[in-house]
């Protein structure tokens, strides 16, 4: 539900998305067991382009998470 509300309510800003710099986004989402999880896009010509997605288990996020989401942004 949290990427259709990003996708057709386009700009969002907190809680539900921010920015990570270097055209990436992140989206929010609070899934069961009291999970965190975290969506990485980008906006590629008016589109969303959905580039990684993982369980959030610590405060930041992963530089790790990042730098493959930011790969996957260059068609690496």
């Amino acid at each position: 539900m949290d990427l259709k509300d990003v996708e057709y309510g386009w700009p969002v800003g907190m809680p539900l998305c921010r920015p990570l710099g270097r055209g990436l986004w992140e989206v929010r989402s609070s899934i069961s067991n009291g999970r965190i999880a975290r969506v990485i896009f980008c906006v590629d010509h008016g589109r969303m382009v959905i580039l990684h997605g993982f369980i959030k288990k610590t405060r930041k996020t992963p530089p790790g998470d990042i730098e493959l989401a930011l790969q996957r942004k260059s068609g690496g």
